[in-house]
């Protein structure tokens, strides 16, 4: 789905330009738990029929869903100057600010620097107004205990017409819109209605080759925390398209192109050689990772790729898994049985992605020569607030274990959810509390100067008798 891309930038209310903290702005301390997602309600800005979820009912005319993503851009610095444990409140403090603000907005606490706002309007322009209004709030100099000090925030906006919405493409563009205003310094929104953003996939299967061939691909990593020896133990690598004319495109649509236009393999190879090379830029920074690769259950049946796959592999020598999916293995089990055999025979890790958002099967998984399960999300941002999906994870973790795998839950948000997966035994964490996806320069960043005091910071969730634990490190 092609995203369109609704340009602002940061006006006062006046309408001139104005840089962040021209004004002072007192916030009081917070006062929610930071582990409970904060969740406001109220009318919704005199929308008839939405109902007290705040989702608007299939097909309402003139509704539209919006997701915002809110990143406090210069928290390392204020953690500097504020401590860290002051620090890790700014977020409850913004969230506050916003409460008091606009209370319809429903309001989760995302991780240590960033927000997430829910909320519904009667169009995308008034979706993007609500922001900007928040933005031009929060331009001024905050007063926290007496000092002021300057909060540097950072938007990004997707919205959809309710009756089109989709929790997952929802979630994906908004970061996709964050990632955007990081580089162009602008609060960005991205409109997924269909009969705006229609993608042309034909057109798409036709400049993907030109795409990888000239640059407009890039990687960003997201980190994995082992959660007994309370370290970084890798990373996994997700690959993005930035379109000259059409911005960001959704991974979900130019990978689905690439399967269908042949180009999968193509793509895909060239993230392992991409992978190589920040590999090596990450070593001579001190750090060597194994790095994952998603790999399209197209490419289990492809001799040709699975040959120049291993080759690479073995000519370089890097530190590359391969993750896939259940469904992958469906499509043809004997010739992805194989494949996947001869990936684990020369040293390739191998972990089975987005377990239980599909259809599972035990005769498949005792099969796959795998050395990892990963829990999908779905589960595990649910964790704390659901009666059944705690069930659902700690059996999946035994059961991964009993077939000797270790066990990585992805979408861990909130220290509550990581506190019980280590009760639980879970062997490794991915999620926004650790990190959001970022790109290279980023992630060295965050391994040079934050990697293990992000750990550390987390340390009294970690501590668990031994006796939780499968193995020992």
């Amino acid at each position: 789905m092609v995203i369109r891309s609704i340009m602002s930038d940061h006006v006062d209310i006046t309408g001139t330009p104005q840089p962040f903290g021209a004004r002072p702005l007192s916030l009081a301390r917070p006062t929610r738990d930071f582990d409970v997602p904060i969740r406001i309600r109220g009318k919704q800005r005199g929308v008839a029929g939405l109902s007290d979820s705040g989702i608007g009912p299939r097909g309402f005319p003139g509704v539209w869903r919006s997701l915002a993503m809110c990143e406090i851009i210069n928290f390392q610095s204020l953690r500097r100057h504020l401590g860290r444990p002051r620090a890790d409140t700014l977020v409850q403090d913004i969230a506050n600010r916003i409460a008091e603000r606009d209370p319809d907005i429903r309001l989760s606490v995302a991780g240590r620097a960033l927000l997430e706002l829910n909320y519904e309007t009667q169009s995308i322009e008034e979706s993007t107004a609500i922001v900007q209004g928040l933005s031009r709030a929060f331009s001024r100099a905050l007063d926290l205990d007496g000092e002021r000090h300057l909060v540097q925030l950072r938007w990004g906006i997707a919205a959809v017409p309710a009756g089109e919405d989709d929790e997952v493409r929802l979630t994906e563009a908004a970061e996709l819109a964050l990632e955007q205003a990081r580089s162009e310094s602008r609060v960005v929104t991205l409109d997924l209605s269909d009969a705006n953003s229609a993608l042309d996939r034909a057109s798409l299967m036709r400049e993907l080759p030109h795409a990888i061939a000239s640059g407009q691909l890039f990687l960003q990593y997201q980190p994995k925390v082992n959660v007994r020896r309370q370290e970084i133990a890798g990373a996994e690598a997700l690959v993005r398209w930035r379109h000259p004319m059409r911005g960001l495109i959704l991974p979900g649509d130019f990978i689905s192109a690439a399967e269908e236009c042949g180009e999968i393999a193509g793509l895909t190879l060239w993230t392992m050689r991409q992978v190589i090379a920040d590999q090596q830029v990450m070593q001579a920074h001190g750090h060597d990772l194994p790095v994952f690769i998603n790999i399209s259950g197209v490419l289990l049946a492809d001799d040709a790729f699975v040959a120049e796959a291993c080759l690479i592999v073995k000519e370089s020598q890097a530190k590359i898994g391969f993750e896939i999916t259940e469904t992958a293995v469906i499509r043809d089990p004997d010739s992805a049985i194989a494949h996947l055999q001869r990936f684990s025979e020369i040293g390739i890790p191998l972990a089975i992605d987005d377990y239980g958002a599909g259809l599972s099967s035990l005769a498949y998984l005792k099969q796959l020569p795998a050395a990892e399960l990963k829990i999908d999300k779905m589960f595990v941002m649910q964790l704390t607030s659901s009666n059944r999906d705690p069930l659902i994870v700690r059996s999946t973790i035994d059961l991964a274990h009993a077939l000797e795998m270790e066990v990585t839950a992805e979408g861990v948000e909130t220290p509550a959810a990581l506190a019980l997966l280590s009760v639980m035994g879970c062997d490794m964490v991915q999620g926004y509390l650790i990190s959001r996806p970022v790109a290279l320069d980023a992630f060295i960043r965050f391994l040079d100067d934050e990697g293990h005091k992000a750990v550390a910071a987390l340390r009294p969730s970690f501590v668990r008798p031994d006796g939780f634990w499968r193995k020992t490190s």
